[in-house]
């Protein structure tokens, strides 16, 4: 229980900065914030449809959150880019079948 030891300075250190009025004023804000922020979320739920919200957060899934996984993403594109590419044949444009202009 290390972490409550740790909670328990963190509360005593803040109760001699702040004292007892200012941190009740402190905590009974921080209740109402997340009162609102809670309201404010079930309110977007109910506008928002729910097949909205599972395209979101699938898209939300594929976002990078640290460097290695941008660079596994990219390099994992760039493969699907060589494979794509590769399996293609080359199409040539009616331009380059053309027989060059010469000029006199």
């Amino acid at each position: 229980m290390p972490h409550l030891f740790e909670f328990l300075i963190i509360a005593g250190i803040a109760l001699a900065l702040f004292g007892p009025k200012t941190l009740q004023s402190l905590a009974r804000n921080a209740g109402k914030t997340a009162g609102e922020a809670k309201n404010a979320k079930d309110k977007f739920m109910s506008h928002v449809p729910a097949d909205d919200i599972s395209k979101l957060h699938e898209t939300l899934n594929k976002v990078p959150t640290n460097p290695s996984q941008a660079v596994q993403m990219l390099m994992s594109s760039g493969e699907k880019k060589e494979t794509v590419s590769a399996s293609k044949p080359e199409v040539k444009s009616p331009e380059s079948k053309a027989a060059p202009v010469k000029e006199s």
